[in-house]
């Protein structure tokens, strides 16, 4: 293929940049998953644990039809387990070409649907490709836009507006809030996120995600600087109070 060639099925979603993928359970939504992890994201969160997926350069090149063979392949894992395939990364919504085409694939086969986004990326999914996804896993970082931009370098904006559109067209979400000691652990930053998926009809579940340390080697393998080296993971104390902050506003929390 010349690089002609290969512009080209980049631009029209029949090649896209991988990092990774693997199969997991009760992980990125529900059953027996294949995570495909795409290449590129807009973000620079400061506890980012897959910091290798920043940059589409830096992943392989990847057929969709390779993909979708794949997915074939574990159809009776998914059938037997209620699973099926999420997409994440990165930010999937960097590639929307070739993400609908994936997802269209999938959806033609009868594949349970997941993308894995932090909505910054929003205005990139047409209705179409959204028509494909049966759950939404929906990264909101902050409910307070100066913690927002603080942790990921970004605006919050974007991601409110996306949820709501979400919610007014009926995906199902599942969200998905890192805490994190000293940077979103505010009791009204956590407040505000609660305040916002409480207005949402189509959440389904709410996720807390405590802060590790465990993509800290990436960080310092890619000459990376690390602000949060000396934060700690969150306490049993702490992330019961923020749980019982997002469960008072009657959502379901996990």
């Amino acid at each position: 293929m010349t690089h002609a060639e290969h512009v080209a099925a980049v631009r029209a979603g029949e090649i896209g940049s991988m990092h990774s993928w693997e199969l997991v359970t009760a992980v990125d939504g529900p059953g027996t998953r294949l995570t495909v992890f795409l290449a590129g994201c807009p973000l620079r969160c400061l506890y980012c644990h897959n910091p290798d997926t920043l940059k589409m350069k830096d992943g392989e090149p990847v057929a969709v039809d390779t993909l979708l063979a794949r997915v074939r392949r574990y159809l009776p894992v998914f059938r037997a387990t209620g699973g099926g395939l999420t997409v994440s990364g990165g930010e999937p919504l960097m590639q929307p070409a070739f993400l609908g085409r994936l997802l269209r694939g999938a959806k033609e086969m009868g594949v349970h649907t997941t993308i894995d986004t932090s909505g910054l990326l929003g205005t990139h999914a047409s209705d179409a490709l959204l028509d494909d996804v049966d759950l939404v896993l929906l990264d909101i970082k902050s409910g307070l836009p100066g913690t927002y931009r603080r942790a990921t370098g970004r605006d919050l904006a974007p991601t409110l507006d996306f949820s709501r559109r979400l919610a007014e067209r009926g995906n199902a979400m599942w969200i998905r809030f890192v805490l994190v000691p000293g940077l979103t652990d505010a009791p009204e930053n956590v407040a505000a996120v609660a305040d916002h998926v409480a207005t949402l009809p189509t959440v389904q579940r709410v996720e807390v995600l405590p802060f590790h340390q465990m993509g800290r080697d990436k960080w310092d393998r890619l000459g990376m600087a690390y602000e949060l080296d000396g934060t700690p993971a969150p306490d049993t104390a702490l992330v019961e109070r923020v749980r019982e902050q997002f469960r008072e506003r009657g959502l379901t929390v996990y």
